[in-house]
């Protein structure tokens, strides 16, 4: 297929080179222009200075950008993709958006005659890189059933949860729950230090049984470390979860626990970590 892909950050740039590898044609755009460059030095493509120059004449363009502001800069500001795309095209948008955007930038495909997907992703920077992400859908089935084989170049799991916005809405649910997992991992290792446990062995026997987590298996390990630089940062956890805490107030749905995790999160931003990874709510307890 000929594929546009926009904004190469830490997720963008693995997918797109998935993508190339495996034999798609793929023109991609990036704001600074060393970022096109360097993914042009180790992937077979096409870089190209605007969103609108990299679409064109693309069979389905994907894009991963920061926040609904930055989306709507690449879609619909100037050179902006949206203008440019080919009818009977697909856009799809793996930024993790609100849903509110998503059906926005639906209405305007629509009138221009292309198909739209919302698609965040989850995973992170080594799901992208080990083609090993979830992605989850908002949109029609046959738009979906069109982008399988480019879903399958960097995903391990993929689904279609409903109309255009249920894609954000899950993602939504997705960080809601990590959320709170991470309070509670963050509280039963500081629980369990306090009382003196061998926390390691603590965290090797209940891993085995229902307290297990994906949280528990990847994180418990470099929080007991203290280690905390790499992974989601909490200054794109508090993004998300702004999105999700403006969506329940909207729908009215109550999460207390995800609100107080949100100001646990600007405490650490507060004092200026917000680039720590989302474990880091172990260091307000120590």
């Amino acid at each position: 297929m000929r594929v546009g892909f926009l904004c190469l950050g830490v997720m963008g740039f693995p997918m797109a080179g998935h993508l190339a590898a495996a034999g798609h044609e793929v023109a991609v755009y990036n704001r600074t222009a060393s970022r096109r460059e360097e993914w042009l030095a180790r992937n077979p493509g096409r870089a190209l200075a605007t969103p609108a120059e990299a679409v064109t004449g693309a069979d389905c363009v994907l894009a991963c950008t920061g926040n609904d502001d930055d989306l709507r800069a690449i879609t619909l500001g100037p050179d902006g993709a949206f203008a440019a795309m080919s009818r009977d095209s697909v856009f799809v948008d793996h930024t993790t958006a609100s849903a509110e955007l998503a059906r926005e930038l639906a209405a305007h495909a629509s009138e221009q005659g292309f198909a739209y997907l919302d698609a965040p992703v989850s995973g992170g920077q080594a799901g992208a890189e080990n083609a090993a992400l979830t992605v989850m859908l908002g949109g029609e089935q046959s738009d979906y059933e069109r982008i399988v084989p480019l879903l399958d170049c960097y995903a391990r799991k993929h689904l279609l949860l409903g109309p255009v916005g249920s894609g954000q809405l899950t993602k939504m649910v997705n960080q809601i729950c990590i959320a709170g997992l991470l309070q509670a991992l963050s509280e039963a290792l500081h629980f369990a230090g306090r009382s003196g446990l061998d926390v390691a062995r603590v965290v090797d026997v209940i891993s085995q049984g229902a307290a297990q987590s994906w949280q528990m298996d990847n994180r418990a390990s470099t929080m007991l470390e203290g280690r905390y630089d790499f992974g989601f940062a909490v200054d794109w956890m508090r993004k998300d979860l702004a999105i999700a805490l403006e969506e329940a107030a909207r729908c009215g749905a109550d999460l207390t626990i995800t609100a107080l995790v949100d100001q646990l999160y600007a405490q650490i931003q507060a004092r200026g970590d917000g680039r720590l990874d989302t474990s880091s709510l172990l260091t307000l307890l120590e």
